[in-house]
């Protein structure tokens, strides 16, 4: 269902507040000074303008609020002022529904409790100025109810967005779920694919030999195994360019290993083609045992680090491997 338009309901606010005017313009004769009277229209005619004008948001500052607030005493206080509480004064006692009017609309704009205060001051004043049924007789009880009815309205306006918040966002979550199991099963499918267009022809091999392989075969299905370890461990890492080189590198006698935590998944393509880049000529570079590419930790300038280590040599009192590679790669090309 579509929401009333907000000019509308401004135009609608505006439209009720100069009617109170108009009455209390049409009522001068009643006061008995006209003066003090003129000055409340007034008084509330700015008021009402000023809590109408928009303020960034459906909301308003508080200090607009207060200013409704003391709108409503002033503008209490003035009119009853030059009026006789037990007579009969008619449309003359206009600042009873002009105060619920204006009660209302700071309501709507989200301060109940300024509202509050503004409601019982005209409660409270009006029942000690004229008593209890003069108090309904000028109007109070429908100001009351108008201010009641609009809490009300707005309470449950805001648990309905609230919801419709919520649904919005559960549906959202569910796209997002929805997208990733989607992504996970095509991911899931390519690597199948990879595995049985590259190890699928060793595989038949195996089979047809009996499991009786030469040493050349077990080094090829060595070098397939930790092909594949590269595309499910290394994944933003293992393009076509490390790939050979991690391969070359095997060949040598190294032992790599290609991590990826994720960390350079948000790089642009250049970017990511640098970097891995880099990587590859690194690999290729490279003359030690054990050789491990890792993506570097989230929240950190470096993209990709690159370590190197060889055993001690044989009868070496050290104990400890020694690093024969340490390159960090940036996130960014630096200048």
């Amino acid at each position: 269902m579509n929401s009333i338009p907000r000019s509308t309901l401004i135009t609608l606010a505006a439209v009720f507040s100069a009617y109170h005017v108009a009455r209390g313009l049409l009522t001068l004769g009643t006061a008995t000074h006209a003066a003090p009277v003129i000055v409340a229209l007034a008084v509330y005619a700015v008021v009402t303008v000023l809590v109408l004008a928009p303020f960034g948001g459906r909301g308003m500052p508080t200090w607009a609020a207060a200013l409704a607030f003391s709108c409503a005493v002033v503008v209490t206080l003035l009119v009853t002022s030059q009026l006789d509480a037990h007579a009969d004064n008619g449309y003359a006692t206009w600042h009873t529904n002009a105060v619920g009017t204006l009660m209302v609309i700071i309501v709507v704009r989200g301060h109940k409790l300024m509202a509050a205060a503004g409601t019982l001051f005209l409660i409270v004043y009006s029942v000690a100025w004229c008593g209890l049924m003069g108090s309904a007789q000028i109007g109070v009880t429908g100001a009351v109810a108008w201010v009641v009815l609009a809490y009300v309205m707005t309470g449950a306006l805001q648990k309905a967005e609230a919801g419709a918040t919520q649904l919005v966002e559960a549906e959202r979550e569910a796209v997002r779920w929805e997208a990733a199991q989607h992504a996970h099963r095509s991911e899931r499918r390519e690597r199948l694919e990879t595995a049985s267009r590259i190890a699928g022809p060793l595989l038949r091999d195996v089979v047809l030999a009996q499991g009786r392989l030469t040493d050349a075969e077990r080094d090829q299905a060595r070098l397939i195994e930790a092909r594949l370890r590269d595309d499910i461990r290394g994944r933003a890492l293992a393009n076509d360019r490390v790939r050979d080189a991690a391969l070359a590198a095997r060949r040598r006698g190294i032992i790599v290993q290609l991590l990826d935590e994720g960390t350079i998944d948000d790089l642009d393509a250049i970017e990511r083609q640098r970097v891995l880049d880099r990587v590859a000529a690194a690999i290729d570079a490279a003359e030690t045992e054990r050789l491990i590419v890792r993506t570097a930790p989230d929240h950190s300038d470096v993209a990709v680090t690159i370590v190197g280590v060889s055993s001690p040599p044989p009868g070496s009192d050290d104990t400890e491997d020694d690093v024969d590679v340490w390159l960090e790669i940036p996130r960014q090309e630096r200048a």
